[in-house]
Formats: C-alpha cells, sequence, structure tokens
C-alpha cells in the first residue's frame, strides 16, 4: 500500500494515528495551472516506477481538501485505475481548504479509516 501526499510535513498527521502500515509517497506539490504546475512537476514519474517494482494493490490518496488537492486526486485515479491497482481517497472530515499539517488525531484517524474509492 502506498499513501501519496502532496508534502513531506503530510506524513506526520497520518503517521499519528498509528492506522496506516504502508510507504509513502510524496508528491512535492500539487497540480495548479493558475501557478504554472502541471502533472509534469510532481513527482508522478517516480510514483509509477515504484509501483512497477513492487507488488503495490491500493493507492491512498491523502493530497489536501483544496482544489489543486483534488485535482491531483482525480488525475491519479484516472492515471492509476487502468493499471489494475485498488485506488482510494481519505475521506473527507478535514475542512476544505485547510492543510493535513492542522488536522487533529482523530480526524485524521476517522479520515484514513472512511477512505473511499475513486
Amino acid at each position: 500500500m502506498i499513501c501519496v501526499v502532496e508534502e513531506p510535513h503530510n506524513v506526520l498527521p497520518i503517521e499519528t494515528t498509528r492506522q496506516f502500515e504502508g510507504v509513502y509517497h510524496v508528491l512535492h506539490g500539487s497540480i495548479s495551472p493558475l501557478r504554472g504546475i502541471g502533472p509534469e512537476q510532481l513527482r508522478i514519474k517516480s510514483l509509477l516506477e515504484r509501483i512497477k517494482a513492487s507488488e503495490i494493490h491500493e493507492i491512498i490518496l491523502a493530497t489536501n481538501p483544496t482544489i489543486e488537492g483534488e485535482a491531483t486526486a482525480v488525475y491519479l485515479s484516472r492515471l492509476l485505475k487502468p493499471l489494475g491497482l485498488k485506488v482510494t481517497r481519505i475521506a473527507m472530515g478535514i475542512p476544505v481548504g485547510s492543510d493535513l499539517e492542522f488536522a487533529d488525531e482523530v480526524t485524521m484517524s476517522k479520515s484514513l479509516e472512511n477512505r473511499r474509492e475513486m
């Protein structure tokens, strides 16, 4: 299982739940056409290489609940589903427009627990 996050600091809120037992992949950003950031500027190619190099069965998309985070999650879902992977998205419970680093442990735990397939 790989949990995909936007930035390195997004790993800590997930780790504090002690519920995730996979590995992380940090994109180092999100798709934002207004800021000139497309999929090519993110670490998507290395994510695909990791998937091909190991036996991954599920990808959890834990991008921020912002317009850019949602766009990134939808893009990744459309890219990964044809590979036969289970692609899930963390459940909403984190306020829209917020950042994962500000989520409390219970909210983050519920978001992981109630993720949905995309």
